[in-house]
C-alpha cells in the first residue's frame, strides 16, 4: 500500500456510557442529522427534543446496560479490534471512528493527516446504500475533510452488499450456528422509511413502483438499500445451501408512523411461530458487529416475542465480528483500490460506482 494512503473505517456509534445522559447526546445527535430523521428542521427538532428526548433516552439507557461490556459499547469495542488487526496487515496507518460521538471523525482525520498522506481511504461498514448510514458517513466525512485540508483526495468503498469476501466471511462467521439445525432462517434487516428509498432512488419512478422492483438489474440499484439487501440474501443462500422455503427477509428497528419497508421483523416472528415453526434463527447482515441493534433487539426482545407466540427457541446468528475471512475481506478492499486508476473528481473526492 502507498505510504501516502490512509485507512479509515467508519461505523454509526454509540454512546459514551449507558448512562442517560450520555444515551440523550447520542440519540440527540443522530436523530438530528437531516438523513437519518429527514424532514423539515423544525419538524424534527421539535420530535426530538419535545417527544423523543423526554422518555427515550431512558428507556434506550436500560438496553444498552443490558449488552455493554467492561471495556464499553459491543460496538465500538469490536470496531476497536478490527482496526487494530487490519492494521497489522497493511501497510498504512488504519483509524477508527463513528458517525455520532466517538472516537470522532474529526480526530481520526486529523490522526491519518499527522501521517503526511494525500489520500484517504474511506471504508463506511455498512454493506448496503442507505442515506441514513453509508450516505451520511461519506458525505459527513467529506465535509470534515474538506475543511481540514481540501487538497487529500478521498476514495470511498462502494457498498459491499454482494461481494464475493463479504459473502464468504458472513457465511464463515454464521456456520457453526447453522450447523446446530434450525427451522427456519430469518434474514432481519435494519429497516428504514420508504421515503428514503425514493429519495435515493436517481431514476425517480423505479423504487416501490411494482413488486418486482428489486428483481434482477436496474441502474437505480445502486443506490437502493432493500435491492441491494435482497441481492445479499440471494448470495448468501446461495454459498450457505438454505432451501428457500427455509428462509424469509423482514425489516427491524422502525421508528414513528411513516411507513417503513415491510415486512417487519417484530410483526413476522410471532407470525412464524403460529405457523408451526419452532427452532428459528435470525441473522442480521446489515450490522458488520454485533451491537444493540442485534443482541438486544432480536437477541433478547424478539426472542421473547417468539417464544410468547408458541415458538421454542430463538438464537441470534452473530455478526462477522473479528472474524478472520472478515479481515481479509476488508485488507483485500484496500488493495483492490490501490491497484484502480482513479481520476480526480469534484473537491478531490473519488467514490466508484457499484451498478
Amino acid at each position: 500500500m502507498s505510504a501516502n494512503t490512509g485507512v479509515l473505517l467508519l461505523n454509526l456509534g454509540s454512546p459514551d456510557s449507558p448512562a442517560v445522559g450520555d444515551v440523550r447526546r447520542f440519540l440527540r445527535e443522530f436523530l438530528m442529522d437531516g438523513r437519518v430523521m429527514d424532514i423539515p428542521w423544525v419538524v424534527r427538532f421539535f420530535l426530538v427534543e419535545f417527544l423523543i428526548l423526554p422518555s427515550r433516552p431512558k428507556e434506550s439507557a436500560e438496553a444498552y446496560r443490558k449488552v455493554w461490556l467492561p471495556e464499553g459499547s459491543p460496538l465500538v469495542v469490536t470496531s476497536k479490534n478490527v482496526r487494530e488487526k487490519l492494521q497489522a496487515r497493511i501497510g498504512a496507518p488504519v483509524e477508527l471512528a463513528m458517525r455520532y460521538q466517538n472516537p470522532r471523525i474529526e480526530q481520526a482525520v486529523d490522526n491519518l493527516l499527522e501521517h503526511g498522506i494525500d489520500e484517504i481511504l474511506l471504508i463506511p461498514l455498512f454493506p448496503h446504500y442507505a442515506m441514513s448510514s453509508y450516505e451520511t458517513a461519506m458525505e459527513k466525512t467529506r465535509t470534515v475533510l474538506h475543511r481540514r485540508a481540501p487538497g487529500v483526495k478521498l476514495v470511498v468503498q462502494p457498498p459491499f452488499f454482494d461481494q464475493p469476501d463479504f459473502i464468504q466471511a458472513l457465511v464463515a462467521s454464521a456456520r457453526e450456528t447453522l450447523d446446530r439445525g434450525y427451522d427456519h432462517l430469518l434474514f432481519s434487516f435494519h429497516g428504514l422509511p420508504e421515503r428514503q428509498l425514493k429519495k435515493t432512488d436517481p431514476s425517480g419512478s423505479h423504487c416501490l413502483a411494482a413488486n418486482d422492483c428489486c428483481s434482477g438489474n436496474h441502474p437505480s440499484h445502486g443506490t437502493c438499500y432493500r435491492a441491494q439487501c435482497f441481492k445479499t440474501v440471494d448470495a448468501f443462500v446461495r454459498v450457505a445451501g438454505i432451501p428457500p422455503e427455509k428462509q424469509s427477509v423482514a425489516f427491524q428497528s422502525r421508528l414513528g408512523r411513516d411507513p417503513w419497508l415491510k415486512p417487519y421483523t417484530d410483526i413476522e416472528l410471532p407470525r412464524l411461530a403460529k405457523r408451526g415453526i419452532k427452532r428459528m434463527l435470525v441473522i442480521c447482515p446489515a450490522f458488520v458487529s454485533d451491537c444493540l441493534e442485534t443482541l438486544e433487539e432480536i437477541g433478547m426482545r424478539a426472542r421473547e416475542t417468539f417464544i410468547e407466540a408458541g415458538g421454542e427457541s430463538l438464537e441470534l446468528v452473530p455478526c462477522m465480528n473479528e472474524h478472520p475471512l472478515w479481515l481479509d475481506a476488508l485488507e483485500n478492499m484496500t488493495h483492490d483500490f490501490l491497484s484502480l486508476s482513479r481520476p480526480s473528481q469534484n473537491q478531490g473526492d473519488t467514490t466508484q460506482d457499484n451498478d
